[in-house]
């Protein structure tokens, strides 16, 4: 209960996208935290899906939303009063991307814009995340780690709503969260994530175990391609981390 200075003990933490694979782990670790958790997200997709399994409906405060709905949104947020906030509702998928691209583009960069709008309009809130991925930045190919004041790119739908999101966070982190007795807010940044629970579509994981389930080959859509991994905790522990000093030391980070 220390390990995070006890900042998310009895704080009311909203969630957007709990329902998701990243979202529904990050609630399971608020609530070992001692937080009081609330969700808006989409329905889950599956009975197999991490928030179903661990039937989190029924332990943390949550109702179905579409992040596109400011109107929906906005009240849920003036009900809860969050005392800290955590945006991951998000198409998250890059070939999802290509045969949707404006729901793709809907989603991720007015979904961005309805949550900051949301944080900017509740007084409450003292800090706000936007999570977005490493997808966001410009494909050089390179053999190295992307850096965070490398240039924003996306040659693909998905990659470019993600790089649009980190600079909708910049404006309005610039334009009116800088002032003290504003919301402390950030944008954090993860690659290809693994873990119990996720079924989504198109991932190499989940996708192993589907062929096992169905007896059947799995398929490489992409063999030559290289990928770095990471379990879901390790990006979940650096939210979490970010989000704290946000509250402990402000604008000062």
């Amino acid at each position: 209960m220390t390990a995070f200075n006890n900042v998310y003990k009895n704080k009311k933490v909203l969630i957007t996208g709990d329902t998701g694979f990243k979202g529904s782990w990050l609630t399971i670790w608020l609530k070992e935290l001692g937080a009081d958790v609330y969700g808006y997200a989409l329905p889950p997709l599956r009975d197999e899906d991490n928030f179903v399994k661990c039937n989190l409906n029924e332990k943390i405060h949550h109702i179905n939303g579409d992040i596109r709905d400011k109107e929906h949104l906005f009240k849920f947020f003036d009900e809860v009063k969050p005392d800290i906030a955590f945006h991951l509702a998000a198409q998250p998928l890059v070939l999802e991307s290509y045969k949707n691209p404006h729901y793709t583009f809907e989603t991720n960069l007015m979904g961005t814009v309805n949550f900051f709008e949301a944080v900017r309009g509740t007084q409450s809130v003292k800090v706000a995340v936007n999570i977005t991925s490493d997808k966001c930045y410009q494909n050089n190919e390179w053999i190295w780690g992307y850096r965070e004041n490398d240039a924003m790119g996306g040659k693909d739908p998905y990659s470019a709503s993600k790089g649009a999101s980190e600079l909708i966070t910049q404006s309005y982190l610039n334009s009116f969260f800088v002032k003290e007795g504003t919301a402390n807010i950030a944008s954090a940044r993860a690659g290809n994530v693994i873990g119990g629970g996720d079924w989504a579509d198109y991932r190499i994981v989940p996708d192993f175990f589907k062929a096992i389930e169905k007896n059947d080959v799995l398929k490489l859509r992409y063999p030559e391609a290289t990928r770095p991994w990471q379990h879901v905790l390790e990006p979940l522990s650096g939210y979490l981390n970010l989000a704290m000093k946000l509250f402990l030391e402000g604008k000062s980070i």
